[in-house]
């Protein structure tokens, strides 16, 4: 298969697999400048799968570093209304959302952490309808991604420049299954696949996991409601979905107060156009009381601090050491991929579609059902082959997970 085949079967993913657009239905897509000829083919593919309308919010780098750098520090706490106006109507039209990523991961490295800060914040307050339809399923979205040059110069340091982009190009298309045979059928099977993994873990019914690993000891209760799912989603009207391509996850939520003991992190995060790497975070009650980082620590901090409850986790995802992504070898610095290279938690908000009938819940009930809400969702990797996972059931029966990194049943 040729590289434009492979860009043509790609767009075709994003679309029928991704977003899974429906006849008549708006899509937004949001990617950069960099990203605009595979846009482009997306936008067709979008249009011949019968898409009504299809609008693209191009950023741009060099531009987004500018604000940074120059902008009056004033603007850091404020958000734009037409943005939030933008994906409100797109809410209310049950369009469908895709991000086409291709960020530096160092884009902001030297910038003051007030400034990306205060900017987060901001976003998150103003954009709280468009988080709540995010988090809830409410509309379809999917997150995917092609290479920029200085991200492709990240992953391969050791290429020459010529190389570097294609090298990144090749490596993405063999996480999402593009090279041989329909990408779409594949795709179908994969999550299959791991619809299987979340049903036998639903059946199992537990209370709590107990992490065990050089630099972990970690347990976690999980809600007596908890749902495990899989990279796989429906909308209310039935709309199946993949919000990330790739994904080689099942997920379900933690309780908010039932988290305590240590975790180090195994994957660098890619966090806000920065790097935070050797981390360790301390938990009692379900709340972060200690977080210390060799690397990015001032932005670990205020990450965990973004909100009253950015200190308490909202995902609790199972990955096998021996997925795809990890025995490539390769370390992408984008947690879309290196989150589906092993285990991982989430810093933040908690997904109520995997608490039983989550969706219809009042966010009043939350606290009291252990159901975290926060203004942030911020995944980091915790997983190896060194990792030992034990499943606790209501009566005390302890259960293999996970042994030396992979499945244990």
């Amino acid at each position: 298969m040729i590289f434009q085949e492979k860009l043509e079967q790609y767009a075709e993913l994003a679309v029928k697999v991704g977003v899974n657009i429906q006849k008549g239905q708006y899509l937004l897509i949001n990617t950069s400048t960099d990203a605009l000829q595979f846009a482009r083919i997306v936008v067709k593919k979008a249009y011949e799968a019968g898409a009504g309308r299809v609008h693209v919010q191009l950023t741009d780098s060099f531009m987004t570093r500018a604000f940074y750098e120059h902008g009056a520090k004033e603007e850091f706490s404020k958000y734009p209304k037409w943005i939030v106006a933008q994906r409100d109507e797109l809410i209310e039209k049950k369009g469908a959302l895709l991000w086409i990523d291709d960020e530096d991961p160092d884009l902001l490295a030297g910038i003051p952490v007030s400034r990306i800060s205060a900017n987060q914040k901001a976003g998150g307050a103003a954009l709280v309808n468009y988080r709540k339809a995010v988090m809830n399923d409410d509309i379809a979205w999917s997150i995917i991604a092609v290479p920029s040059k200085k991200w492709a110069a990240k992953v391969f340091p050791n290429l020459s420049e010529t190389e570097q982009v294609p090298a990144l190009w090749e490596a993405i298309f063999k996480t999402v299954r593009i090279g041989e045979g329909s990408a779409v059928e594949k795709w179908q099977t994969h999550i299959l696949q791991l619809d299987e993994r979340a049903a036998k873990l639903n059946e199992l019914k537990l209370a709590k996991l107990h992490y065990k690993a050089p630099g972990t000891d970690l347990t976690i209760e999980l809600p007596e409601k908890h749902l495990w799912v899989s990279g796989s989603s429906r909308t209310p009207e039935g709309t199946i979905f993949t919000a990330n391509m790739p994904t080689e996850e099942v997920f379900t939520l933690p309780s908010k107060y039932g988290v305590n003991g240590y975790v180090s992190n195994t994957k660098p995060l890619a966090y806000q156009g920065n790097i935070i790497d050797q981390f360790k975070l301390t938990f009692e009650n379900g709340k972060i009381v200690k977080a210390e980082a060799e690397v990015g620590n001032e932005l670990l901090q205020e990450l965990i601090t973004a909100d009253e409850n950015s200190r308490y986790l909202g995902e609790v995802a199972l990955v096998p050491h021996e997925s795809p992504i990890s025995t490539s070898g390769i370390l992408y610095y984008n947690t879309l991929f290196d989150e589906n290279a092993s285990n991982h938690l989430a810093i933040g908000e908690a997904y109520p579609t995997c608490y039983e009938g989550g969706r219809d819940l009042d966010e009043r009930d939350f606290d009291s059902l252990g159901i975290n809400k926060s203004i942030t969702h911020e995944d980091f990797m915790i997983g190896s082959a060194e990792m030992d996972i034990d499943g606790i059931q209501p009566d005390g029966t302890t259960l293999a997970i996970f042994r030396n990194g992979n499945w244990a049943f």
